[in-house]
């Protein structure tokens, strides 16, 4: 096979969709380990089925898409729609399967020793407990349900995306055996899922889950009818909006329209409890129109998120990690002058070991500031109540110059982004809904002063949303900086998003989807450069996702030329690794902690002349080509020193990493006889060295020097 060949064949490829199932086990993997308290491990079963959830509406939707328009062209590795349909199916059963045995045989059980039960067969409640629950149903859920029966004269009714429900066949009193009804109701999500009842250990806590409270009681709803059996079930459907921007007048009312359309998607996945009667499942299956491979029948609790309920139940502190409590800045007093700080030079922060504070505090400090002229910022995801839209709203109310692109099409948060959208419009700002054809995924907050100086320009550029609650729960890292070169380019950003202004060249930043994916290519053709004339050749890089086709083949040319690689992706890796002459220099980990890894952050050793780049773009076709990101260079020399140990201490990380090998599989690090290096625990110690009131740079962090890891 010629050369260049090797590094395009589909075989050297792994398959985007199963790659993500490989991620979404190493989540799993985190419910199973047991020197993770008990709750927290609880909590990933929890993330595991959230992110199983959204896989299915957008993903697997995306594929039966493809199936039904006959679309036959194969993925990177090499396979059709059907076939990645087919292969998905026998991984996720694996991975239910997987899930609810740890749920059920090693979680439910502990957590009972620790005194809090969890009771999802009504059966088993005692004469105290069954007396509560008739009474609780009787007061609280009767008002509130609404059993819908189907016959003649009522149509099986919608059932909505994701809701839980609860499928009955029923028989009027004296009527033939054979006379068989269908009836539903849906299980009302304005009530707790889990409910407390009494508990018959002392000082222990009880809880049953409210589909078996309305099971138990499900005649109450049938009066004159015997019910047969009654059953939970769940549906999912495709989520996908198909939004044709082109023809769109008003992208917000289009958007608006679309979002109703959920509700009406295709059915693509059937979640019902284990062991359901089969006519009551064959009713199901042909009223909504799905397959039995699209079928699961569940051992155990449907939609298991309800168990994050149970993390924060007081009394159990033991049980859960003490909660971290982000650090504050050594560069930036609180409630300090942020602008004067960010004159003393570049200032690096690092969520969610330091706090996001000083952002919230940028916007919020000038929106009241009389200097401050105008105030520009994208945002993709917001919090429920976020005080960054509130700050904005404020300075336009100021008179300030206020453009904010608000992006819509955020999957998921697109009605709440609407809200923001139409509050920031009433407050007087300037309001882009994202561009015809494109996601604006950049995270960049640019702030024009004027000075005794002149005009002088601050710019925040991160790899994470404007979000306060995330930052908590994310690890992002964002720079400050009044570089005048920086200030023009960002200038020159809102300008392109804004009038379609697209500037002959760029100082330091490099945006996508015109100019990054060349810029990416040129960075790795530089290494494998130096690697053939027997320099050292070296790439370090972090992001969420790795699927993008000539990057790939980029990395296997480098490291077929002896580039040393080392590649921390914490999601989908279509890359394999150990190929002989193809990957054999490349080293894949993904770290999956109490944290989750979203910074993305890019190391270019060039012949001992290093260059870091941060920004919001992975390694996918969609962020390199759909959407409008930003890469942002870092040039201060000790905030250089701090990411760089970033990078060193997560490749040394043996405890949450996971390391893939040459079969595909992602393996733990045996810490046998190795001092244990907890990435984000690390961090977390390092960042509660420095406080406020220390002055100088922000330099607990001990530089490791540029060599390979």
């Amino acid at each position: 096979m010629e050369k260049e060949k090797i590094f395009t064949n589909s075989e050297n490829y792994e398959n985007r969709e199963l790659s993500w199932l490989k991620f979404n086990g190493r989540v799993l993997n985190e419910a199973r380990d047991k020197s993770i308290p008990l709750l927290e491990r609880l909590k990933f079963i929890g993330i595991t089925s959230s992110n199983l959830d959204e896989f299915f509406m957008v993903r697997v939707a995306s594929l039966k898409d493809m199936v039904h328009a006959g679309y036959k062209k194969k993925d990177i590795a090499g396979m059709t729609a059907q076939e990645q349909l087919d292969a998905i199916n026998t991984e996720t059963r694996a991975l239910v399967d997987a899930q609810y045995a740890t749920y059920n045989r090693s979680l439910v059980p502990m957590l009972k020793t620790c005194g809090i039960e969890i009771i999802d067969a009504h059966e088993s409640l005692n004469e105290a407990q069954a007396a509560f629950v008739d009474a609780w149903f009787e007061e609280m859920a009767y008002p509130v349900l609404t059993p819908m029966a189907v016959d003649a004269s009522r149509p099986f009714p919608l059932i909505r995306n994701k809701t839980l429900n609860i499928a009955a066949l029923i028989r009027r009193k004296g009527a033939d055996e054979k006379d068989i009804e269908f009836a539903t109701v849906q299980v009302p999500s304005v009530l707790p899922r889990l409910v407390e009842i009494p508990s018959e250990a002392e000082g222990g806590r009880t809880f049953i889950l409210l589909e078996q409270m309305i099971e138990r009681n499900i005649a109450r709803l049938f009066l004159n009818y015997k019910v047969v059996c009654a059953y939970p079930y769940r549906i999912m459907r495709n989520a996908d909006l198909p939004i044709d921007e082109e023809e769109a007048a008003d992208l917000l009312k289009e958007i608006q329209k679309q979002l109703k359309k959920r509700q009406w998607g295709e059915v693509i996945r059937l979640e019902m409890e284990g062991g359901a009667n089969a006519d009551l499942l064959s009713i199901l299956k042909k009223e909504l129109k799905i397959k039995t491979t699209d079928i699961f029948q569940l051992n155990g609790p449907i939609d298991l998120t309800f168990v994050m309920k149970l993390y924060d139940i007081s009394g159990y502190d033991s049980l859960r990690y003490k909660k971290y409590q982000p650090q504050p800045l050594a560069q930036i007093e609180p409630g300090s002058d942020i602008f004067a700080a960010i004159q003393n030079g570049d200032i690096l922060m690092h969520h969610p070991y330091q706090t996001f504070d000083p952002v919230v505090d940028f916007i919020r400090q000038a929106a009241a500031d009389p200097q401050t002229l105008a105030i520009k910022q994208t945002l993709y995801r917001v919090s429920g109540n976020s005080p960054i839209i509130a700050s904005l709203a404020e300075a336009a109310e100021n008179g300030k110059q206020v453009t904010v692109l608000v992006e819509l099409k955020a999957r998921f948060d697109e009605e709440h982004n609407i809200v923001w959208a139409k509050k920031l419009e009433k407050a007087g700002c300037h309001v882009i809904y994202g561009l015809v054809g494109l996601k604006t995924h950049s995270k960049i907050a640019l702030v024009v002063r004027r000075e005794e100086e002149g005009i002088r320009r601050y710019v925040h550029l991160g790899t994470g949303n404007y979000n306060d609650s995330t930052a908590k729960l994310y690890t992002d890292c964002g720079i400050f900086t009044c570089s005048e070169a920086i200030g023009e380019d960002a200038t020159a950003v809102f300008n392109m998003l804004s009038g379609y202004s697209e500037p002959p060249s760029w100082n330091r930043l490099v945006v996508a989807p015109i100019w990054l994916r060349k810029k990416f290519l040129k960075l790795i053709a530089r290494e494998m450069k130096h690697a053939k004339e027997g320099e050292e050749g070296r790439i370090i890089a972090k992001m969420n996702s790795l699927c993008d086709k000539e990057i790939i083949a980029a990395l296997y040319e480098a490291s077929a030329a002896g580039v040393q690689i080392d590649l921390i992706v914490r999601g989908i890796c279509c890359l394999k690794v150990g190929i002989p002459g193809v990957s054999e220099t490349i080293r894949v980990r993904s770290i999956v902690g109490n944290f989750l890894e979203h910074s993305r952050i890019f190391y270019f050793y060039n012949g001992g002349r290093p260059e870091y780049y941060m920004g919001s773009a992975d390694w996918m076709p969609r962020n390199l080509d759909r959407r409008v990101e930003i890469l942002f260079p870092v040039e201060d020399e000790e905030i250089r020193k701090s990411v760089y140990h970033i990078l060193d201490v997560e490749l040394r990380d043996n405890v949450k990493a996971h390391v893939l090998n040459a079969d595909g599989a992602y393996e733990k690090i045996d810490k046998r006889g190795k001092t244990l290096v907890n990435s984000q625990d690390q961090f977390c110690k390092e960042a509660k060295v420095k406080k406020p009131k220390d002055k100088g740079k922000y330099q607990e962090r001990v530089f490791i020097p540029a060599e390979p890891v």
